[in-house]
């Protein structure tokens, strides 16, 4: 293995160490009871079809606000912990690409709102989604992980794994 099959194994180590932190603030009951305020905080001071956007969310998760932050605090657990063992990173990758885009669009904001002078942050999450792409085109899962094993014994399914797309994997 090279210096940078390696790296990228390792990469993806840490960044699951970085899900579970997050997965595991996702848990504590402060941010459960607030859910649905900290998903429409997002709408202030955002243009009206934003605003119109996170509102529908903030809608919807008001139903029923305790599940849908379990749901969320599940999913970040179940990618941090699959990303950590190298397993099913395509899935791991893709779900997480959608999931860091849907946190990015909603309780971030897009990362706005953009006023010159004031804001320049684009937010955590989009950059988090880009990581994520990088990861399924690097195949992470099979440095240090899981998928070097399980990819083959998947047969079809290898491309959940670190398998590859269009290709058979050794």
């Amino acid at each position: 293995m090279s210096w940078r099959e390696r790296g990228v194994g390792i990469a993806r180590i840490i960044f699951g160490l970085v899900w579970i932190v997050a997965a595991l603030l996702q848990w504590l009951p402060q941010f459960q009871n607030t859910f649905v305020a900290q998903v429409a905080a997002a709408k202030a001071g955002q243009p009206g079809f934003i605003e119109a956007w996170i509102s529908f969310w903030a809608d919807l998760v008001s139903v029923n606000p305790l599940f849908f932050a379990r749901m969320l605090a599940t999913t970040e657990t179940v990618i941090a912990a699959f990303l950590i063992l190298g397993l099913f990173s395509n899935l791991t990758s893709i779900v997480g690409i959608f999931l860091s885009l849907g946190i990015w669009s909603i309780p971030e904001g897009f990362g706005g709102p953009y006023i010159p002078g004031f804001s320049t942050d684009i937010g955590t999450a989009f950059p988090y989604a880009i990581l994520f792409v990088v990861l399924l085109c690097l195949s992470a899962g099979r440095y240090y992980g899981l998928d070097q094993w399980l990819t083959p014994r998947l047969g079809r399914l290898g491309f959940l794994a670190s398998g590859s797309f269009g290709r058979r994997t050794k």
